[in-house]
């Protein structure tokens, strides 16, 4: 494999890799969605002026859960294993979201947005196939990853606190609000 960055993967590319990473139906589903959303927003800010590859945004989006499969049957981070099949394929530029897209490290609270963040909010929104609000994917994520364990559900907590933040920080330069997400995602042209 030629071990030079490539340029970031076209959405078929993308759908070549789930493909060959054996991406279960549901799970691409998802992450079709994800990646759905993630235009939205990407657009919009990208219209505003905010400097931001939305051809990063969305092969991150659609990768983002590239390792999902491959861990469902242990207990492996599949945010990691979704790193090193990126950096496998010589994806770098995504690695950092495919990387975060469960838990955001170094966040800012600053005027500028990036990919990883915007694909780690799209993420955050859809439930399965579904948008949904923050506080039903938490609900959710706490009744299926939390396991009445109070202090994996206070990490959940703490990391949708700071997806909250993102979110009303994003939404301060939309000119649309997060409930309309599922409206402009129908009317919106499908990737695929």
């Amino acid at each position: 494999m030629n071990s030079l960055p490539r340029e970031i993967p076209d959405v078929k590319e993308c759908l070549d890799l789930m493909e060959q990473y054996h991406m279960l139906p549901n799970i691409k589903d998802h992450s079709i969605v994800v990646a759905g959303v993630a235009e939205i927003i990407a657009s919009s800010l990208i219209t505003l002026g905010h400097e931001l590859s939305m051809d990063r945004v969305i092969a991150g989006a659609l990768l983002h859960d590239i390792g999902k499969t491959a861990c469902l049957d242990n207990n492996n981070d599949h945010a990691a294993k979704g790193v090193e099949i990126c950096l496998a394929h010589n994806l770098e530029p995504l690695a950092d979201i495919v990387g975060e897209h469960v838990i955001l490290r170094n966040y800012s609270s600053g005027k500028n947005f990036t990919e990883k963040e915007i694909v780690y909010y799209a993420d955050k929104r859809v439930n399965h196939d579904q948008v949904v609000s923050l506080a039903e994917r938490l609900t959710y994520i706490l009744e299926r990853y939390g396991r009445n364990n109070v202090v994996r559900c206070e990490a959940i907590k703490t990391n949708y606190a700071l997806c909250q933040d993102l979110e009303k920080r994003m939404f301060s330069f939309l000119s649309f609000e997060p409930v309309d997400i599922e409206k402009l995602l129908a009317a919106q042209q499908s990737l695929i």
